[in-house]
């Protein structure tokens, strides 16, 4: 019985040892399987950036290089096109045979939208544009200069771009302003080895989203340290904006635009101008609208809450708008009350002589400055001392 008993101690003591000599072992293995994994997915960048608020795009960092992400924001959210923005020099990595290749930092851009130019100016890397789709609508005084000196060459876009000018400039990049699916004009652009890559900002639904697209073009520079920075402080600024809006009990009623040829297009209860009027405290009668863009509307549609509304915002296309000459399309706006009480404000303020509007290029990326104008406009004890930057009351 005795020498059963040590017998039975020792087969225990054998199954103690074993079971923790196996779970050493797979602790062991788990922990070389994470290692590899986290060799393979390692990166070499000193800086990277994170994406907060854009849901188009993504950047993964890895060894040399970078995993760009477009998503299809416009069609089949799985329609997403890649693009390897590889380190200059270096070899291009194993598994991407049918991806585009963007090599890092970008030395020359071609740009078909004038949101481009805003985002390159955020950067202070406006020197590395050298071609745009039309040279006639720019507002940056920087930028103007380049073309002056004949460092920005003009390619057209659509059915007038120029193909043949492309292929010989053979710049790095160039970005066109539109969903993945749009660029098919550019396919002997690609064919010549050019890249081409989609910017759809202007499909994000909210201002810090559109704004959060310059850290692509960071990405394209190497210059993350840069617009971590500056971001995070436009970031900040504006949260803290919409924080002040939303403590005012009064939300007053806003309208937007105008109507033009039997159709008021008014901002989509989900677009971006809807967002800001909700930061900056107002109340916006079509905000329960499920629409991202714009809402195709009747004049007799919008006159019932036209009437109400206390302020009237993005009045006008043209600069030297005014309420007469407003009135003069329309004679029915006299009966708006916004209209008899003066409160119409324009996003006119700052409009070159060759009409080019600073709203459209440098107002994405500065969207505190814009909700700070609103909240200005609607809520003026808030921001007594701000002066308008963007917006301008119609004379």
């Amino acid at each position: 019985m005795i020498l059963l008993r040590s017998s039975y101690k020792l087969l225990r003591l054998a199954a103690f040892l074993f079971f923790i000599l196996h779970i050493q072992a797979c602790n062991q293995n788990q922990s070389d399987s994470g290692t590899k994994d986290n060799r393979h997915s390692q990166s070499s960048y000193a800086h990277e950036t994170v994406i907060r608020h854009a849901r188009g795009f993504s950047i993964a960092y890895r060894d040399h290089y970078k995993l760009v992400s477009i998503v299809n924001q416009l069609g089949n959210a799985a329609d997403t096109s890649r693009f390897i923005l590889l380190d200059r020099g270096t070899k291009r990595p194993a598994g991407f045979s049918d991806v585009q290749i963007i090599e890092i930092p970008l030395r020359s851009l071609v740009a078909t939208s004038s949101t481009h130019i805003g985002f390159l100016a955020f950067l202070n890397a406006e020197k590395t544009l050298t071609g745009l789709a039309s040279l006639q609508y720019v507002f940056s005084p920087r930028v103007q200069q380049l073309i002056r000196d004949g460092k920005i060459t003009e390619v057209g876009k659509d059915q007038g771009l120029n193909q043949e000018k492309l292929v010989e400039m053979h710049p790095d990049l160039v970005m066109t302003s539109g969903g993945t699916g749009g660029t098919g004009q550019y396919q002997l652009i690609r064919q010549a080895g050019i890249p081409v890559l989609p910017n759809s900002e202007w499909v994000e639904n909210t201002p810090l989203a559109r704004a959060e697209w310059v850290k692509l073009f960071a990405a394209l520079l190497n210059q993350e340290k840069l617009v971590n920075e500056k971001f995070a402080a436009l970031e900040k600024e504006y949260q803290s904006l919409s924080n002040l809006a939303r403590k005012s009990p009064h939300k007053p009623a806003v309208l937007s635009g105008l109507n033009t040829k039997d159709a008021w297009f008014m901002p989509g209860g989900e677009s971006y101008m809807a967002r800001f009027f909700a930061d900056a405290g107002a109340n916006y009668p079509w905000s329960d609208t499920k629409n991202t863009g714009s809402l195709s509307l009747s004049f007799e549609a919008v006159y019932p809450a036209a009437l109400q509304a206390e302020y009237w915002l993005n009045v006008g296309f043209d600069q030297h708008d005014s309420r007469q000459s407003v009135l003069a399309a329309d004679a029915r706006y006299a009966d708006f009350q916004s209209f008899k009480s003066g409160k119409m404000y324009s996003y006119n303020n700052r409009v070159n002589a060759a009409g080019s509007n600073d709203f459209f290029e440098s107002g994405t990326v500065s969207p505190q400055l814009v909700l700070a104008d609103l909240i200005h406009i609607l809520h003026p004890e808030l921001l007594p001392a701000h002066s308008l930057f963007f917006y301008k009351k119609l004379p």
